[in-house]
C-alpha cells in the first residue's frame, strides 16, 4: 500500500511539472490606433488653433478599456471620450502604459478642467472638479506644450 501511494503522489508530481513546462507566454494582441475623426481645439488667448487624429470611446467598453494596455500614442493623435450626460467624471491609469494629460470638457465644449502628467499604471483617482461631457487623453506634456487654458474650445467631426 505504502509502494502504491509513493507511486501515485510520483506520478501527480510528475505531471504538475509537465504542465508548468509546457505553458507558453501569452503574447498580448498589439492595439493600434485607429482613426475615427479629427479635434479642433481653437485657443481663447490669440485665437489660433490646432488639428489631432482622435479615436472615439462612446460605447460602455471603449469608455472603460480607453487607452489601456497601448505602448505609444503619436503627437497628433488623442482619445475623445464621449458620455450621455454632464457631470463631474474620475479617471485613472489602471493598465496604461503611457503617460497623459486628461482635458475635461463641458457640454458647451469649453475645457473645465486638467490632470496632467498622469503616472502609467497608477489607480489614484483623477477628478474633473467641474462637470464634464467630455474627456480628451493626450500624451504627457502636451497640454502645456499647446498651451492650453481653461476656457478653450474643441470641435470635433466623426
Amino acid at each position: 500500500m505504502f509502494i502504491k501511494h509513493i507511486t501515485l503522489i510520483s506520478i501527480l508530481t510528475l505531471s504538475v511539472f509537465a504542465c508548468k513546462e509546457d505553458k507558453k507566454p501569452i503574447k498580448q494582441t498589439d492595439i493600434s490606433f485607429k482613426k475615427e475623426g479629427e479635434l479642433s481645439i481653437f485657443k481663447l488667448v490669440d485665437s489660433t488653433s490646432l488639428k489631432i487624429d482622435i479615436e472615439i470611446a462612446d460605447t460602455d467598453f471603449d469608455i472603460q478599456t480607453g487607452l489601456m494596455y497601448r505602448d505609444s500614442m503619436k503627437k497628433n493623435q488623442g482619445m475623445l471620450f464621449v458620455f450621455d450626460d454632464e457631470t463631474e467624471r474620475y479617471f485613472y491609469m489602471k493598465n496604461t502604459k503611457i503617460a497623459l494629460d486628461l482635458v475635461y470638457i463641458n457640454g458647451a465644449k469649453k475645457i473645465v478642467s486638467f490632470q496632467k502628467n498622469a503616472k502609467p499604471f497608477d489607480e489614484t483617482s483623477l477628478p474633473s472638479n467641474e462637470p464634464a461631457k467630455y474627456v480628451l487623453e493626450v500624451n504627457a506634456g502636451l497640454t502645456d506644450e499647446w498651451s492650453l487654458t481653461v476656457g478653450d474650445s474643441i470641435s470635433y467631426s466623426e
